[in-house]
């Protein structure tokens, strides 16, 4: 019986991981554990897609902030959780989370799935249609 219950929680966010595949590399997990902890939700970051308001071709923007945001995991690494909302998860599915930084600052890029093209920013992608 308990060998049941040890299994059961792996296995739901092994599905909701399988769902979203967003996976994380090493400097954006560490500067998400930074900014997290700035913001006052250690280990604790939310991502948000956001559509550009400047531009009828449907490009979209990752919003990353500190703590839950109302939203499910989708990602852990090394101790830091990333939520998203449940709406956003196929939206999100196959997306590489890294970061760089430099002497001028940094900032969060995305690399892209198959299917969608990157923004000239980094930051932003478009769903291409199939």
């Amino acid at each position: 019986m308990s060998l049941v219950r040890t299994l059961d929680r792996p296995f739901i966010i092994f599905l909701m991981t399988e769902i979203v595949n967003l996976s994380i590399s090493q400097s954006a997990t560490s500067e998400l554990s930074r900014q997290s902890s700035f913001g006052g939700s250690p280990r604790e970051m939310s991502i948000d897609l956001v559509e550009d308001k400047n531009c009828s071709e449907g490009w979209m923007h990752i919003k990353l902030r500190p703590g839950t945001c109302n939203g499910s995991p989708i990602s852990r690494t090394e101790g830091v959780t990333l939520y998203a909302d449940l709406k956003k998860f196929n939206l999100l599915r196959d997306l590489k989370l890294d970061y760089y930084g430099d002497l001028s600052g940094g900032g969060f890029l995305i690399s892209t799935p198959k299917n969608a093209k990157r923004c000239s920013c980094g930051s932003g992608f478009k769903l291409l249609e199939n």
